[in-house]
């Protein structure tokens, strides 16, 4: 960020009049060349740290300065080349960050904060909050602006990486630094009553500059965390401070939006004056992208998906448009950090659109848009699991096609007569067949190759289980991070350099990084593991690969917190798979009734993706949306348990057990809604009439298209008693149009 730069310049400047036993010649050099810098005179700064250089040769920090001089006279845009030259410099003194460990080694922390600096401009997160987490335990050397400086650096670092609670920590310590800087100001005015006037203006807006960051980042904070009460308090600061500008309504309109007003957020974005943003290259900022991105958000939480899909085509129209300016084009030169300005660097948002793009497409119903957006996503956030899961429906949804299409060769309606050949007593009625087993979606190319095929499918569900931590491994990291916040909490009053800022809170140890989107916690990712298995075991059905499937889908049924809905798809998949392996009698115990207890998609509203969609642009995933039953599932636990009842009587009917098939397909008709009969359900009944020898009453279903009872043989009597009723049309064992939905977490 920009201010971090300010912050820089001025440390590494004041390093050389600062030091101790220079002669007083090199002081007013040095003096001199400060003066030039801030004044923008780089060249001039520039002579004046040579002849620096000529006296004194060995002082490292001569060079460190001319290089930021050459640095910034460049306009910022030679990242690689500073980069590769502090590095040199650090293998000039031997020294590395992690050798840092007491105050000797403190001398050299400006050469590590400008380290973290350009890391945290690269994107590289770990590195930087690594290098500043080692340098605020050494704080108390230096003055003020420094300590603010790593302070505000890993303030923004822990909210990039989504630890609000360690930047409020942070935040907290900032607020005593800054107290503690404006009392001996105050008390070095008293002493010093000659002081220049337009210094104390300067320092005092300074601090105010200073305090009404803290508030932002403090609403930030507790955003992330969704604490809705002390985010309304810090808002009402954040407006007193900065007054109507850009940011503060942005986060404003980003409180307001998590708190489901979604048209007061709206207006309030609306009302904001993008126009006197300065713009992307002074301070690394797209207002505009950002602007239409949480319109998209905003209107995704709404249900309004075209809408949605339209701002975010708008954002990255604007997203490109910058990157056109900035010279960060297709031409590789982003890759070198080579001619664009560095605070620039993390204006590009392209990724993190496309990824918002490529859901909202999934819910609009366009998988293969989507998959092009998410597989451009997946080159860059190739560790997100959740990702992997999302291309993954889109490949089932491009191969399952829409709901009209899922009943292919058993039209519902005219029922699942294909043709009629021949006349009078030659006359034969030709049923409808949907064989669609064992089908090969990609044949003659390698599965690997990135098309939404099934086959692609599987390889993405393998990633996202192997991305995912193991049981034991989870419950081991949860119990050492209730240990560490334990031992911590006694020591955390006494000290302000507490476990917060060590990296080893147990924050790190409860959450799963899921870049760009929030990190899932514990529960999420079981509910993530539900849903990757159940997706696996439908895939490995789709490409009959039978035993895998039985695999994923008894993984599956041995979770420990598993939802209604993915047990009653797991133990249709087992069955499935079961049959096809002629295991009849086992998968019948997968087929009980009674194994049915509920159907909710159980998805609670705290385990949804919340977009926060301030200036960061953290996509979103949460989905209104995704609560509604799809049209082909059962709504209810009897409409479960007649689809049961039915893939029961199917099973009995492998086995020849034709009167039990019967029976359950009677007892499944009486359970649902009339005229929902699935064609399949016809299809049994008709061939277990024929069975029965009932030729006439098998033609009689296939021209009313509904079930009758059984009048021209001798079935038992409780059957002619039961009311002939329609059952709920859902392909009963492949039925893959409850992923997009139950799924989403």
């Amino acid at each position: 960020m920009a201010e971090n730069m300010t912050l820089e310049q001025n440390e590494t400047k004041h390093e050389n009049p600062s030091s101790l036993g220079m002669p007083d010649q090199e002081k007013v050099i040095a003096a001199n060349a400060l003066d030039a810098f801030t004044a923008g005179k780089y060249e001039e700064s520039i002579k004046h740290l040579e002849h620096l250089q000529e006296l004194n040769k060995d002082d490292y920090k001569i060079a460190m300065n001319k290089a930021i001089a050459d640095f910034y006279k460049g306009g910022q845009s030679t990242t690689g080349t500073l980069k590769q030259t502090l590095m040199a410099m650090k293998n000039k003194v031997h020294t590395s960050v992690e050798d840092i460990d007491g105050l000797d080694d403190v001398e050299n922390s400006l050469l590590y904060y400008n380290q973290a600096i350009i890391h945290y401009h690269m994107r590289q997160y770990s590195e930087a909050i690594s290098i500043g987490e080692k340098l605020y335990q050494f704080l108390e050397p230096f003055g003020m602006l420094f300590a603010q400086a790593v302070c505000f650096l890993l303030v923004d670092l822990y909210l990039l990486t989504f630890q609000p609670e360690k930047a409020l920590h942070l935040l907290a310590v900032l607020e005593k630094l800054t107290v503690q800087g404006g009392n001996k100001n105050s008390k070095g005015e008293n002493a010093n009553i000659s002081k220049d006037g337009a210094q104390k203006a300067e320092f005092v807006a300074m601090i105010e500059a200073a305090k009404s960051k803290m508030h932002q980042y403090k609403v930030r904070a507790y955003i992330q965390m969704k604490s809705s009460k002390a985010c309304k308090r810090e808002i009402k600061s954040v407006m007193n401070t900065a007054g109507n500008a850009a940011p503060s309504l942005f986060l404003k309109s980003n409180f307001e939006y998590l708190r489901g007003n979604y048209r007061k957020a709206v207006k309030l974005l609306n009302s904001s004056n993008i126009a006197e943003h300065p713009g992307a290259i002074k301070t690394g900022e797209c207002v505009r992208c950002m602007f239409w991105n949480n319109l998209g958000c905003i209107h995704f939480a709404m249900g309004k998906h075209n809408l949605g899909i339209f701002y975010f085509k708008k954002a990255l129209q604007e997203n490109d448009h910058t990157c056109a300016q900035l010279g960060d084009g297709s031409n590789g030169q982003s890759k070198k950090f080579t001619g664009i300005p560095m605070c620039a660097l993390l204006a590009n948002k392209r990724y993190e659109l496309l990824y918002n793009c490529g859901i909202q497409l999934l819910h609009i119903g366009r998988p293969l848009a989507a998959f092009e957006c998410l597989m451009e996503a997946v080159q860059v956030y190739h560790s997100n699991p959740r990702l992997w899961l999302r291309l993954a429906e889109c490949c089932i949804a491009a191969n399952k096609g829409n709901s009209e299409q899922e009943s292919k060769g058993l039209p519902s309606k005219k029922g699942i007569v294909q043709s009629i050949v021949g006349q009078g007593y030659h006359r034969k009625i030709v049923l409808a067949s949907q064989s669609t087993q064992n089908t090969i979606y990609s044949e003659g190319q390698s599965a690997a190759i990135p098309v939404a095929s099934m086959e692609f499918a599987a390889i993405c569900l393998r990633n996202g289980l192997l991305l995912l931590p193991e049981h034991q491994q989870q419950d081991a990291k949860t119990e050492n991070g209730s240990k560490t916040s334990s031992q911590s909490g006694s020591t955390e009053s006494g000290s302000e350099n507490s476990d917060a800022c060590s990296g080893k809170g147990q924050e790190t140890d409860k959450f799963l990084s899921a870049a760009p989107s929030s990190p899932l916690r514990k529960q999420e990712v079981e509910n993530l593991r539900c849903s990757i298995l159940a997706c696996s075991a439908y895939v490995a059905l789709a490409l009959g690969d039978n035993l895998m499937a039985l695999n994923h889908a008894e993984k599956l049924l041995h979770q420990t917190k598993l939802s209604g809905s993915l047990k009653f798809l797991g133990h249709l998949y087992a069955a499935e798979a079961l049959i096809s392996m002629d295991r009849i009698s086992d998968a019948i115990g997968h087929l009980n009734p009674d194994n049915v207890t509920d159907v909710s998609l159980g998805v609670a509203p705290s385990e949804q993706d919340q977009g926060l969609d301030k200036g960061d642009l953290d996509p979103v995933e949460s989905c209104e949306s995704g609560k509604q039953t799809p049209l082909c599932y059962p709504s209810s636990v009897s409409s479960a348990r007649a689809m049961m009842l039915f893939n029961l009587g199917s099973a009995y009917c492998v086995r020849s057990e034709y009167e039990k098939a019967r029976k359950c397909l009677h007892q499944a008709a009486s359970m649902v809604n009339t005229k929902e009969i699935p064609p399949e359900a016809i299809l049994l009944g008709v061939y277990l009439e024929l069975q029965n020898g009932n030729t006439q009453l098998a033609l009689q279903i296939i021209k009313r298209n509904q079930l009758l009872p059984s009048t021209l043989s001798t079935p038992p009597p409780d059957t002619r008693k039961k009311p002939v009723q329609s059952f709920q049309p859902v392909q009963p064992i492949q039925m893959p149009s409850s992923f997009t939905q139950v799924q989403r977490k």
